[in-house]
This record gives C-alpha cells, sequence and structure tokens, in this order.
C-alpha cells in the first residue's frame, strides 16, 4: 500500500486516471486541460502536481507548483476522510462550506456547476483512495 502522494500512489494514480475511460472520455470532450495540485494547508508547496491533458494525466511531479490552475488542501486526515469512502457531490460540498477541503487556486463554484467537470471530480476521489 502506498503513502497518500508518495512517489508510487503518484505513479499507480496517473496510471488508474488514465485507465479509466469514463474520466478520461468525459474531460477530453470537454476540452479539458489543466494544472492540479493537492497538498496540505500548512506547507507551501502541494504535495502532488498533475499536468492533464484534453483529459489524460500526462505527468505527474514535474510541474513547477507557480504553473497549477487548480490547488486543493486539506490535512492528512481530511484527505483519508475523503477518499477510504469517496464522497458524492454532497459530502464534498459540506467539505468545501466547512473548510476541510480549500481551494488555494481554482474556483469550486464554477467547476462544480459544470457536470462534467463535478462528475470528474467527484470520481478522482475513488480513484485516489484504490491506489493508497
Amino acid at each position: 500500500m502506498a503513502e497518500l502522494f508518495s512517489r508510487e500512489w503518484a505513479d499507480a494514480y496517473m496510471a488508474a486516471w488514465n485507465d479509466d475511460e469514463n474520466i478520461t472520455t468525459t474531460l477530453a470532450r470537454a476540452g479539458f486541460s489543466s494544472v492540479v495540485a493537492f497538498g496540505y494547508p500548512d506547507e507551501p508547496e502541494p504535495a502532488y502536481i498533475m499536468k492533464i491533458q484534453l483529459g489524460k494525466v500526462v505527468s505527474v511531479n514535474t510541474i513547477n507548483s507557480a504553473e497549477a490552475n487548480w490547488d486543493i488542501r486539506a490535512t492528512h486526515d481530511n484527505w483519508l476522510s475523503l477518499i477510504v469512502k469517496p464522497p458524492g457531490l454532497m459530502k464534498l460540498g459540506i467539505a468545501y462550506t466547512s473548510r476541510k477541503l480549500r481551494f488555494t487556486k481554482g474556483d469550486y463554484a464554477t467547476m462544480i456547476k459544470d457536470p462534467g467537470l463535478a462528475g470528474a471530480f467527484v470520481k478522482s476521489f475513488g480513484l485516489m483512495g484504490k491506489v493508497l
């Protein structure tokens, strides 16, 4: 079992993401390309950064954090609570409004209003748990 955000976890997450046709196809149809970072609120730099091009993750942890379009932070315990039992939109909304899940970059409200992006976002938490 890989430690959350470790190199082993990052590689496994990239593979799981790219193998998930639901996420990749939905995001490719939406023309989604972005740099997404995840980490802990008390650390200056994200623990994990992935570059997505047309729905597929093309690299992990090779991009400068300043290039991130999305930077999502939570404590280690809050990350685990969101990925061990993957959330739905309601649980994510509660985590966001209670500040257990923080967007230091990116706009949660805009993302959640787009069904394709929201669905992929929700599904991404399930994938995180699969590679722990």
